[in-house]
């Protein structure tokens, strides 16, 4: 067996079962989950009429690099959402089967597994699939604590010279995956010369970046970032995105990586045997997403609609306020003299609400667990849902800070 196998860890979820082993929620509360991040908003009705046109692709095996059709789709909205001047649909657009599958995939293929002394370089709190593809490509994660005294940002000055001679993988998640942190145009220049510098890839996470709530102030990407910093060939660093937020179809899989075509080129050999085509019935379905911009504005307007309307609601009583963007609220609940663990477990057995500890989503690191003290609220539900949440959470906290009221 892989022997790097041992050193993964219990997915948060698995943790969180664990934590509720043995509760029995109040039978007058119906279960409200805010602790995934599925998307719960209807899938639209053209995308769903697409996949039942195309179900003749069926009988067709697809082709690794997907077809002209999508990639054109894909390309176009990068140039549209982004303004780029033109990104080539044949070398720098890879569809993939969901962003997460492939921002494990990519590290197996970039960690040169002659070095034993390889790091890959997180955030922390951070998206779990970064670590395991740095372990099971024999690599060691290196995590950069986001705290709140940074504003939840990745001071990559803090990381010492010694260990960038080791890295040679770099995931950003932006927008932050749970803290809806977006990264600025600086902070982009600070990794693209740390990258020229120590020759390390960047895997631009940002699978949240359709989310946000000022149309004014859009989150930035990587491949942005690259072009209005003169590195129009996006050397050294690959973005991902995916459907399943912005186009509420998690269960299609769907997702593209885009940029250094170097890169893509070893990416698209490495997939060749990996055996992960994307179907061509999901295919035509993806080109029909992708090529629609008024399903994802209705999209935002719900899930603005539920921050304006819970936040306030919460940052009465935990310390919360609004993210750059994404759908998690990352509460501080420490201050009310419990653990995010505990915060958790009672709040599930005694008002039947399901919410992340944060200390499940980050590892102790440079002395301190940086999740801990915290908890992610998704809100992913429907908006009397969470809502009603939102009350039974004010109405937890109220009797934590009062307990003899």
């Amino acid at each position: 067996m892989n022997p790097h196998l041992q050193d993964l860890h219990p997915y948060p979820f698995e943790k969180l079962r664990a934590l509720f082993d043995g509760i029995v929620p109040p039978a007058e509360y119906s279960p409200i989950r805010l602790s995934i991040g599925e998307p719960q908003h209807a899938t639209p009705a053209f995308i769903r009429d697409a996949l039942v046109a195309h179900l003749g692709g069926l009988a067709n095996y697809p082709t690794t690099q997907g077809s002209d059709a999508l990639r054109k789709s894909i390309a176009a909205w990068l140039e549209s959402r982004y303004g780029l001047p033109a990104v080539d649909p044949a070398t720098q657009v890879l569809p993939v089967n969901g962003s997460r599958e492939a921002l494990f995939a990519f590290a197996q293929c970039v960690i040169d597994g002659t070095r034993p002394d390889a790091l890959v370089l997180c955030p922390n709190p951070f998206y779990q699939i970064y670590e395991g593809a740095a372990y099971l490509a024999g690599a060691q994660p290196y995590f950069i604590n986001n705290l709140p005294d940074d504003n939840f940002g990745s001071d990559f000055a803090r990381v010492p010279d010694e260990a960038w001679a080791r890295v040679q993988l770099v995931y950003v998640c932006s927008p932050g995956n749970p803290t809806g942190r977006v990264l600025t145009l600086d902070e982009w220049q600070h990794l693209f010369e740390l990258s020229d510098r120590h020759g390390f890839v960047i895997a631009a996470d940002e699978c949240y970046s359709e989310i946000y709530f000022n149309d004014d102030a859009l989150p930035i990407g990587g491949l942005e970032a690259a072009q209005r910093l003169g590195r129009s060939d996006f050397r050294n660093v690959v973005m991902f995105s995916s459907l399943s937020k912005r186009s509420n179809v998690p269960g299609m899989r769907s997702g593209f990586v885009a940029g250094d075509a170097n890169i893509l080129k070893r990416f698209l050999l490495y997939r060749t045997y990996h055996g992960c085509a994307m179907s061509p019935v999901v295919q035509a379905a993806s080109a029909a997403a992708w090529s629609d911009e008024a399903h994802v504005a209705e999209n935002r307007r719900l899930y603005r609609e539920k921050f304006d309307r819970v936040t306030p609601l919460i940052a009465e009583h935990l310390e919360v306020s609004l993210p750059d963007a994404g759908f998690y609220l990352w509460a501080r609940v420490d201050k009310l003299g419990l653990s995010d663990t505990e915060f958790a477990r009672r709040l599930q057995a005694e008002y039947n609400v399901t919410v992340l500890p944060g200390s499940f989503l980050a590892r102790e690191a440079h002395g301190t667990n940086p999740g801990a003290g915290f908890v992610r609220i998704a809100l992913v539900a429907e908006l009397a849902e969470c809502l009603e949440a939102a009350r039974r959470i004010a109405a937890f906290a109220q009797r934590l800070s009062n307990p003899n009221t």
